[in-house]
């Protein structure tokens, strides 16, 4: 499987998720600059946490424009997967390649702490999760609350694009909402950071099972 880490000024998990996947699965990352085309084909590309661009004007909104996002555009025509995890969630949804916003929390403070998930059994990225279980993350964002009209909800819902919902609302998301997919279940932008919960160093192992889960669906 090849996988590459799509990375902005201000990105900051890259090496996170490369170890992840490499200390975990033995998959090899490749450390992509925004600024280059993409020529390799990957069959995931990951957007990874950070501030791209410090978050001026809002999380997202520039990075949006780098060179490397007409690659990854076609990456997505062909129909190859793509993760978005925090700030790549938001950079997925300011590109327009997953539907809503993510605006500012609730209570207008930074969140850092682990949230409790829940799985949707029906979602193609996380099929391979236990609906019965839920799996202790951790967030770190300031802007995470979810936010699309009630229309768009429905059909997300009736289509299954909520992946992953908090079982204790930490940010004001509407209908709990911590992660989605696209309509075709290859593109997944998620608030929480799987890649902090896989070693034993930290206690947190839940991650494992959430990006083992991911790789399965491809």
């Amino acid at each position: 499987m090849k996988i590459g880490i799509l990375c902005f000024p201000g990105s900051n998990c890259e090496k996170d998720i490369a170890g992840a996947f490499f200390e975990v699965f033995n998959l090899k990352s490749d450390i992509l600059w925004h600024k280059e085309p993409i020529q390799d084909k990957y069959d995931l590309l990951v957007l990874p946490g950070g501030f791209s661009y410090g978050d001026y004007l809002r999380p997202g909104s520039i990075a949006r424009f780098s060179i490397a996002m007409e690659s990854l555009k076609e990456h997505i025509t062909q129909g190859r997967a793509v993760l978005g995890i925090c700030n790549g969630f938001q950079i997925l949804c300011e590109a327009g390649f997953l539907p809503g916003a993510l605006i500012l929390n609730k209570r207008l403070k930074h969140i850092c702490c682990d949230i409790k998930l829940s799985s949707n059994a029906k979602n193609k990225m996380t099929s391979s999760l236990n609906t019965k279980d839920t799996y202790t993350i951790p967030i770190s964002h300031s802007e995470g609350n979810y936010y699309v009209n009630e229309e768009l909800l429905k059909e997300m819902k009736d289509q299954n694009q909520i992946a992953f919902t908090y079982q204790e609302n930490p940010n004001g998301s509407i209908a709990n909402i911590a992660g989605i997919t696209n309509h075709s279940m290859r593109i997944l932008g998620m608030m929480p950071h799987p890649e902090r919960a896989v070693n034993t160093l930290n206690g947190k192992l839940d991650g494992k099972a959430v990006l083992q889960s991911i790789l399965n669906s491809l």
